[in-house]
């Protein structure tokens, strides 16, 4: 173990390779030193286990009814988050909504980033028009709030998943445009890029195999801060009916089902907020740490 650690360790890698693994050792012992971010790593790797291993962890099928034991309180024999309004095991519906969350974070994070990076790369590149025209198209995103604007494009496709995810992403990647953009007008000047361009190399080239790592880092900050933000949003389109359609568990659907109990029952609405906040928290406390690890302007602090 000396041995491995020595190597990842070794101030002059011998190889490429070395050189990344330790860059990510080093990586891994900043954060580890963090004790905030090591705690929403922890609730972000609960919500991986739960969503994969919900069928042999929920005590119920979460779409079966029983009208007979509707609305019992937490702590009952066999419902230890209590059940709904139909008799559904809340923690069963909580368990397996942690699959759906993590299905729209999935698609999100795999579509509006990668979609903002191109367009933030090209813009920054070539800079002129080509700039212009695509940053005004930004401009017109970000002039609407994403909450809206994904109501918008919701109402217009008709409700469900599929089209809850692509309103999402659809309003989720002028940041990550700015982003790339800010990156790549501070790099495509050096010298390096002056160098591979001497080369012969064209544009494509250029964006796709020197600029675009050059992003990266502050991309996937800027993607695990703004998960929650994706949560609440997918949240918030399941509490008006927009997002995914019942008896579907998805956590905000759930407190629009329970807000009618809140007072008296309140554990039907309370219990899925609580599990919106925890996620929420966790990848906002990762965030932070990964910020603190792979920006090069505080990589030294």
């Amino acid at each position: 173990m000396s041995t491995l650690r020595a190597w990842l360790t070794d101030p002059s890698p011998t190889s490429r390779r070395q050189a990344r693994l330790g860059q990510s050792y080093l990586a891994w012992l900043r954060i580890r030193r963090n004790r905030l971010a090591m705690a929403g790593l922890v609730i972000v790797g609960l919500l991986l286990l739960v969503a994969a291993f919900a069928p042999l962890i929920a005590p119920h099928d979460p779409l079966v009814q029983d009208l007979s034991r509707r609305l019992l309180p937490p702590g009952t024999p066999g419902n230890l988050l209590g059940t709904d309004d139909f008799g559904r095991d809340i923690l069963s519906r909580i368990l397996y909504g942690a699959r759906i969350t993590l299905y729209i974070i999935a698609l999100v994070a795999v579509t509006a980033p990668v979609l903002g990076l191109l367009i933030g790369t090209v813009a920054g590149y070539f800079g002129g028009w080509v700039d212009a025209v695509l940053m005004r198209i930004t401009d017109i995103f970000l002039a609407f709030p994403r909450l809206i604007l994904a109501l918008a494009l919701v109402a217009v496709l008709g409700p469900g998943i599929g089209n809850a995810v692509l309103a999402i992403a659809l309003t989720a990647w002028p940041p990550y445009a700015r982003i790339a953009r800010a990156e790549t007008l501070t790099v495509r000047n050096s010298d390096y890029i002056a160098a591979v361009r001497l080369q012969g190399a064209g544009a494509g080239r250029i964006i796709w195999g020197h600029i675009v790592p050059m992003c990266l880092p502050s991309v996937i900050i800027r993607v695990t801060l703004d998960m929650a933000g994706v949560i609440l949003i997918a949240a918030g389109l399941g509490f008006l009916g927009l997002g995914v359609q019942p008896p579907m568990p998805e956590w905000g659907l759930m407190i629009s089902s329970g807000r009618k109990f809140l007072f008296e029952q309140w554990w039907v609405a309370t219990m899925p907020g609580l599990a919106i906040f925890l996620v929420s928290l966790g990848f906002n406390l990762l965030g932070d740490g990964l910020r603190d690890v792979l920006d090069p302007r505080s990589a030294g602090k």
